[in-house]
């Protein structure tokens, strides 16, 4: 499996994709996903330098992006900047130099509340669920935003995580680690977002449960909701990625499609254990 050709893997009859679901479903090109929008990428950080208050910057001129109906993937070393480019994109730090844009609007002022309300749909990697709270109201937590009846997104939630409604009554913090996982993506789709940003979403999770995540991300992009995501199994993202960025000490070391990577030898060595 290379980037972009995921086989069987994922929904087969796009029923998440339907008028009224979860992100937008638009004409696809060849290959299964959209072509680029006009004007540049959805979603970008481009030329990003910056760090957490005034501290030294932890990202140089670090750019980042992804189209709808993408899979993009930030993977590298620990410490190479991976989740502070998701939470510069998200606005949880402060730039020095470069923007943020969704869908060809300047948002780099914004704060992520406001990038929320903008489509931003965040899962950050841990402290991602209210464990004292059902299953269901942790979906119902993630429609704050809305003033429409979200029970059409919820069931398409349920259709997405089946093990979710059989557990809506549980409180989320008897989960396992995966079924949290889901619980915090569902949270995050209950807005309606225009694009999906995941912290390493299979942290710590099983190698079963991390390949049934990938499915269910692969599915959720084909609906032509783009896809962000840090991820430490950098292998196995590469190998469901439309897009992947390399970095290395806050800086773009390698960009190319997940299968153009993959066959890279010094990505490969480097990264992948050769």
């Amino acid at each position: 499996m290379s980037g972009g050709d995921y086989g069987d893997r994922g929904n087969r009859d796009l029923s998440i994709a339907k008028p009224g679901g979860m992100g937008e479903a638009r004409p696809v090109r060849e290959g299964g996903h959209e072509h680029a929008a006009p004007g540049g990428p959805f979603l970008i950080g481009e030329a990003m330098t910056g760090g957490y208050g005034r501290g030294a910057d932890i990202l140089h001129s670090c750019t980042i992006a992804v189209e709808r109906g993408e899979i993009a993937v930030i993977v590298g070393p620990n410490g190479a900047g991976k989740s502070t480019a998701m939470k510069a994109v998200f606005g949880m730090l402060n730039l020095r130099e470069g923007s943020v844009r969704l869908d060809g609007e300047d948002i780099t002022e914004l704060s992520p509340q406001a990038r929320v309300r903008k489509g931003m749909g965040f899962v950050p990697q841990t402290h991602n669920i209210f464990t004292s709270m059902t299953v269901e109201e942790n979906l119902e937590m993630g429609a704050f935003i809305r003033d429409d009846d979200f029970r059409g997104t919820m069931a398409q939630v349920y259709d997405l995580f089946p093990i979710l409604k059989e557990k809506r009554r549980q409180a989320a913090g008897e989960l396992s680690g995966g079924q949290r996982q889901q619980v915090a993506v569902g949270r995050a789709l209950m807005t309606q977002p225009k694009v999906l940003m995941l912290d390493e979403p299979t942290a710590g999770v099983s190698p079963i449960v991390m390949d049934e995540l990938f499915d269910r991300i692969i599915e959720v992009a084909r609906t032509g909701l783009p896809v962000l995501m840090v991820e430490q199994n950098a292998r196995q993202a590469l190998e469901i990625a439309d897009k992947a960025y390399v970095l290395v000490q806050g800086r773009n070391a390698h960009t190319g499609t997940g299968k153009e990577l993959l066959a890279d030898d010094e990505v490969r060595r480097s990264f992948l254990g050769g």
